[in-house]
């Protein structure tokens, strides 16, 4: 029994656009961006993680990475079933002796088909798993921040990440109405990047604009504690020089605004669609916020003034997600809702 317990390992995942996170035991193992960079001529895995990203955008003809997961699901199968490879072999370096097997439950977006369901399933049990559990992400992420999904009362979760905001409205461990929206972390960088472009002649890459988005992102024209103008550098249009530009936190609330309304309107949507009696629930708890993008300057208040209800920024917004898989994980028996 003893050597079993050795054997299989219990680990929650997160594959995530962005990153990939493993937990084990309450704690996060492995948190590496999600990508893996093959030799084009072998096809052999050159790196996984961190050190394919620093590839990234500097690669050669022999060399070609690839972010296997699109919109939250799995865009490449190949790709994915050896990032999850790479990634665990990252996580437990000293088991290289031999193969464990693993328990997992891996969190998925609400909006996931049956197909990329089973696209995920079977790239885990090829990567080493013995079992495998689905938990959708916004009941992960209401879990991590310590609501309790199985009882009565409604609850309303907008997790805005990197591929996808999802919207859900949860109760009686179930979701009960949601909306998914292609707009999130990488649609704001792209905003970002077409702003710079057309306002200031000036071309910068994904790096830099997500680096702007934390720098002086906002969703509103007015913040009680505004941040400094930030200095951007790039490649002028006209000249192909080195420029630089300064930014402030208006000039990207302003940028950022109509993907913001597509968002809201996607709330407006479910809590159109929500039953009454869960409706009265959300007018007294409020909305949670989870996500990197919960980290907006004012989002929270701009999406407060739209709806007309609290809204909450949740504590360590970004590992919402992967804590609750991990409570789903110890609470695999009791947690019925789990998809095998």
């Amino acid at each position: 029994m003893g050597l079993f317990n050795f054997l299989t390992q219990g680990i929650a995942i997160d594959i995530g656009t962005a990153n990939f996170l493993v937990l084990q035991d309450g704690k996060i193992i492995l948190d590496e961006p999600s990508i893996i960079a093959f030799n084009r001529a072998t096809g052999q895995v050159l790196a996984v993680g961190s050190k394919a990203e620093q590839m990234e955008g500097k690669e050669h003809e022999n060399i070609r990475t690839i972010r296997p997961l699109k919109n939250g699901v799995i865009a490449d199968f190949h790709a994915a079933e050896h990032m999850i490879k790479g990634m665990l072999k990252l996580a437990f370096p000293e088991r290289r002796g031999f193969s464990p097997s693993y328990r997992m439950v891996v969190c998925v977006p609400a909006g996931i088909t049956e197909v990329e369901k089973r696209a995920i399933r079977d790239s885990a049990v090829i990567a080493g798993a013995k079992e495998v559990y689905l938990i959708h992400e916004p009941v992960a992420a209401a879990i991590g921040i310590g609501l309790d999904v199985q009882e009565p009362n409604g609850h309303m979760i907008i997790d805005i990440g990197s591929g996808i905001t999802e919207i859900a409205v949860i109760a009686l461990s179930g979701i009960v109405c949601k909306q998914t929206v292609r707009v999130a972390g990488n649609v704001f960088d792209d905003d970002i990047m077409q702003y710079m472009r057309k306002q200031h002649n000036i071309l910068i890459g994904q790096s830099t604009a997500e680096k702007i988005k934390l720098e002086v992102g906002a969703a509103v024209y007015d913040l009680p504690e505004a941040p400094e103008p930030y200095a951007v550098k790039g490649r002028d249009l006209m000249t192909g020089l080195p420029k630089q530009v300064t930014v402030t936190y208006q000039d990207i609330a302003s940028c950022l605004d109509k993907s913001i309304t597509k968002i809201e309107d996607a709330i407006l949507v479910t809590l159109e669609l929500t039953p009454p009696e869960l409706s009265s629930d959300i007018h007294q708890s409020g909305i949670y916020l989870t996500g990197g993008g919960a980290l907006l300057r004012g989002l929270d208040n701009r999406l407060a003034a739209k709806t007309r209800l609290p809204v909450h920024v949740v504590e360590g917004p970004l590992l919402a997600v992967i804590k609750g898989t991990g409570v789903a994980l110890k609470n695999i028996d009791k947690f019925k809702f789990l998809m095998r």
